[in-house]
């Protein structure tokens, strides 16, 4: 394991004052030049604002793959030949971009270790830098554009502007989803009124996301952090209990992001697509990936799982590279042993279980219930190795859950009636009941108390989200 590279710490974040200054004054401009050529730059100036303010310097990092790949997409048109030669060098400037900035320190510092135990003391220098928050995400936005027009799944997008608008439109820019051209490009192209619904239906989910980041994931992170922090010093029942939370906490997390996320893109007129789908309801590993960061899994399979030959080579190959690509994945979250081991055990479990997932017996006879306790059982114990410090952490919390005493834990009774009361949501939400929870007063009844509640008794201050460090 490296040391980790400095992360933000300063990002405009949604729930902040500082965000909504920003909103009000974005958002009557942006009303007043929609549909004009005002738009596209309107867009990208408000975007570019929003992301330098935590390092303007880093906006270099935007700019620079914004003009990299759109001139490159041009090279393509110009020189079809050359469409090959084209894209390995987007895809060589991207990656590299990644690998210096979220892997060099991890590099430099392992091989570093591996050159002292065989007694050579040569100390390869790691530069001092932050990690550009976001950066994966519109890294891998932009190479999904490149990509697909080398494809020709979508046509070369003419404006400049409108590209650099798709690449950095600040409703996603730092924790997605990770857009399409053939979605979100397309909807830039063309003009569409904002309504009525669009902007309840924005409102709404922008209250949604901020009451499951601020009521309950940084409710969560309060414990989970108190245990993770020191595990040595917690047994079985803490350990279980904090890793139960934080399956709950970064969902809470992440999904509150994206509905936050997809809300303000209501108020502009676009639809971000769904990128969380009741993941801990999956009754299978497959059905959890199917559910669980949607952008993100498409798009390993998309430009990864697919171009490595996907199922069309027989079952030995479909294995290799379904585990290739859920290795990878891991990888991608971060220059941490944890997350390869993360990755891993999710590779591992998704060839182990393909085949059963694919069986009638399976599918009739096994109750959904049992494959939903499975299913979520295993993803929990994974996420201890995402969540813990290192590798030696996550082991010694393993063993403790498995082999020491079951004494009370000390654990927020009302945090866990919380996560319970949206789990038995989610069920009725996915049941022949769901028309209940669509009524009008129920969905008004749900959206004020949660005003009420972030009102009454959400913390002071603001936290950053998790997945901001990928």
């Amino acid at each position: 394991m490296g040391p980790p590279l400095r992360e933000n710490r300063t990002a405009m974040l949604f729930h902040t004052w500082t965000f909504v200054v920003f909103f009000a004054i974005f958002y009557p401009v942006y009303r007043a030049v929609k549909g004009t050529r005002l738009e596209m730059a309107w867009l990208v100036v408000a975007s570019y604002v929003f992301y330098g303010w935590w390092n303007p310097l880093y906006l270099l990092i935007i700019l620079y793959g914004t003009v990299v790949d759109y001139l490159i997409v041009v090279g393509m048109e110009r020189w079809p030949r050359r469409k090959g030669w084209l894209l390995a060098a987007s895809v060589v400037s991207n990656i590299g971009l990644l690998a210096f900035f979220k892997y060099w320190h991890f590099l430099t510092f392992n091989v570093n270790v591996v050159l002292g135990w065989a007694g050579l003391h040569c100390d390869f220098p790691a530069p001092d830098v932050m990690l550009p928050v976001g950066i994966s995400f519109f890294t891998f936005q932009s190479m999904s554009y490149i990509i697909d027009c080398y494809r020709g799944a979508v046509e070369r997008e003419r404006s400049f502007l409108r590209y650099a608008a798709y690449v950095s439109l600040f409703t996603q820019l730092v924790a997605g989803p990770i857009e399409r051209a053939r979605n979100l490009l397309a909807q830039l192209r063309h003009d569409r009124p904002i309504t009525w619904q669009d902007a309840t239906d924005g409102l709404s989910l922008f209250v949604v996301g901020f009451f499951k980041k601020a009521a309950l994931a940084d409710y969560l992170a309060l414990y989970v952090d108190k245990v993770y922090a020191h595990p040595s010093e917690f047994q079985a029942p803490a350990l279980a209990l904090a890793t139960f939370a934080f399956a709950w906490q970064i969902y809470f997390d992440f999904a509150g992001y994206t509905d936050m996320a997809r809300g303000l893109a209501r108020l502009l007129g676009l639809r971000l697509m769904l990128n969380f789908n009741n993941p801990y309801l999956a009754d299978g590993l497959g059905d959890f990936w199917n559910r669980w960061h949607i952008s993100l899994s498409t798009w390993f399979k998309d430009y990864v799982y697919i171009p490595l030959g996907g199922n069309r080579h027989g079952k030995f190959r479909t294995h290799v590279n379904m585990a290739l690509t859920m290795v990878i994945s891991g990888v991608w979250h971060g220059a941490n042993w944890t997350y390869l081991v993360w990755g891993a055990l999710h590779a591992g479990g998704r060839v182990l279980t393909r085949e059963l997932e694919g069986a009638s017996f399976y599918k009739r006879r096994v109750p959904r219930i049992a494959k939903q306790i499975a299913v979520f059982t295993f993803v929990l114990v994974t996420w201890i190795f995402f969540r813990a410090p290192s590798v030696g952490d996550a082991w010694l919390i393993l063993t403790r859950i498995a082999g020491s005493g079951w004494a009370a834990p000390m654990f927020p009774i009302l945090a866990l009636a919380m996560v319970l009361a949206v789990w038995l949501y989610q069920y009725v939400y996915e049941s022949k009941a769901r028309r209940v929870l669509e009524l009008a007063p129920v969905r008004v009844g749900c959206t004020v108390a949660m005003i009420v509640w972030l009102a009454m008794f959400s913390a002071g201050g603001a936290t950053k989200f998790i997945y901001f460090q990928f």
